[in-house]
């Protein structure tokens, strides 16, 4: 009688309870049904010459493309056709003005004019429309220099630039400070400020914080004349992303739960409902295969020497990306980096027993967390995953959660919050920027050659 009991509730506890369990998943009940699935508009133009790493574009009127090639250390201006009127800055000594020996940014700026930033020499170049540098301005705070070049994002709107803050990391020293073997202990938050400043004034505020992948603090242990360093990763992160959109709106998108809290141009603040996803519940058992398949690949590209970064994709691809019939996306469409940690030691003299040889750094060894670690549900995206169109909307670069054709799936998201739209970029591609009249710009990566495309949105 008492089991009977025990389950016997009244319509009030009924519906009391049903709230409460529709509290604890990230669906939304009310939300609008997802948009179906669409491929992208046909491909106009290619480039023909291989790139390095594209880090952004600026597009200009008449087709005309600013090209931010980090890897080649170059700006370089092109026509609707990708050929090249001019070469904007470079690391040559033939170029009058120089890339600067760290990788720079493009910010669109006033008009049709761009900012490059060169944070080397703390300076910001403002080239004009036909590719020619105006004039230097120096950036607004010099500490703040490598965070607004990084290609991470940073925005002009309004008189501000608006770019992620310095992340607060912490290190302190263990073992014995004399004894030699004293090494630093890292202390990595899980959120950074998205900051504004006037380059007027030059007074910087904070608009809002985000949530970045959780690490743990990196392992650093010296034993004779080696420095080891043993890091735990999360292959399923979740994040939060922002752009600032074309009407100059912020929009930080939440990973927890999908919605978007909108900063306006005009210091109104407001938060729209979730956002329409399938979302899919993580079970114990794929829990426990992804973690499995990750360490695995992890150990082998130890072993061979292959990049963190690379054995993260590969497994999660093995479970989630194959899982689901379709492809992650090439040209950084997982952008799942491994934390990096950079220690330099420095050999000094060593009296009479002569120069001291300093200690040899071994590869970070890297492991995957507990299952028991991984979220209840997969999340819809990862970092880096966003970009702004030219029409005041939000693509998100979404993780599959049921199979899809090869490719990259974008949710769009306009200025209420909603999924408007959903777009299938071809396998290999990813979207590094937007143009009028319903251009989109594509890295491509095929057969190791790196490319970019111009296509229509529709």
């Amino acid at each position: 009688m008492r089991s009977l009991l025990l389950f016997r509730r009244t319509p009030r506890q009924a519906l009391l309870g049903a709230l409460v369990l529709g509290a604890a998943l990230p669906t939304n009940a009310t939300a609008q049904a997802r948009p179906v699935l669409r491929p992208l508009g046909p491909i106009l133009s290619s480039s023909t010459d291989s790139l390095g790493a594209v880090s952004n574009v600026r597009a200009l009127p008449g087709g005309r493309l600013l090209i931010n090639d980090a890897a080649s250390r170059r700006v370089i201006l092109v026509d609707s056709t990708f050929t090249v009127l001019s070469v904007v800055a470079d690391s040559t000594p033939s170029t009058a003005n120089a890339y600067g020996p760290r990788s720079g940014s493009l910010i669109a700026y006033r008009g049709d004019s761009t900012l490059f930033v060169d944070a080397a020499s703390l300076s910001m170049l403002v080239i004009d429309p036909q590719g020619k540098i105006g004039r230097v301005m120096s950036v607004p705070r010099a500490q703040d220099a490598g965070m607004i070049a990084t290609g991470l994002g940073a925005f002009y709107t309004n008189g501000y630039l608006v770019y992620r803050g310095m992340p607060n990391i912490q290190m302190r020293m263990s073992g014995s400070p004399g004894s030699g073997n004293a090494m630093p202990q890292i202390q990595i938050p899980d959120s950074m400020a998205i900051v504004r400043v006037n380059l007027q004034s030059r007074v910087l505020d904070t608009v809002g914080i985000i949530a970045i992948p959780k690490t743990k603090p990196p392992i650093i242990a010296r034993t004779d004349d080696k420095i080891s360093v043993a890091i735990e990763v999360n292959p399923l992160p979740i994040v939060d992303e922002w752009a600032v959109t074309s009407t100059g709106d912020i929009a930080i998108i939440r990973g927890k739960d999908f919605h978007v809290d909108w900063f306006g141009a005009d210091g109104q603040r407001r938060s729209t409902p979730k956002i329409a996803f399938d979302w899919k519940r993580m079970t114990d058992e794929d829990k426990a295969q992804l973690a499995d398949s990750v360490q695995k690949i992890l150990d082998k590209q130890f072993t061979t020497g292959g990049t963190s970064a690379q054995a993260l994709q590969q497994g999660f691809q093995s479970v989630m990306g194959g899982g689901v019939g379709g492809s992650m996306g090439g040209g950084g469409g997982m952008s799942m980096a491994a934390p990096q940690v950079m220690i330099r030691m420095e050999g000094g003299a060593g009296g009479a027993g002569g120069p001291v040889r300093a200690p040899t750094m071994t590869q970070p060894k890297l492991s995957v967390v507990s299952p028991s670690e991984l979220p209840d549900y997969q999340p819809a995206f990862f970092a880096s995953s966003s970009r702004a169109d030219a029409d005041g909307n939000v693509w998100i670069r979404t993780i599959p959660t049921k199979p899809q054709p090869a490719g990259t799936a974008y949710d769009v998201i306009n200025a209420k919050g909603e999924a408007i739209d959903r777009v299938l970029v071809p396998e290999n591609r990813t979207i590094i920027g937007f143009g009028p009249d319903g251009v989109v710009y594509l890295v491509a990566s095929v057969a190791g050659k790196v490319t970019l495309e111009r296509a229509r949105i529709r």
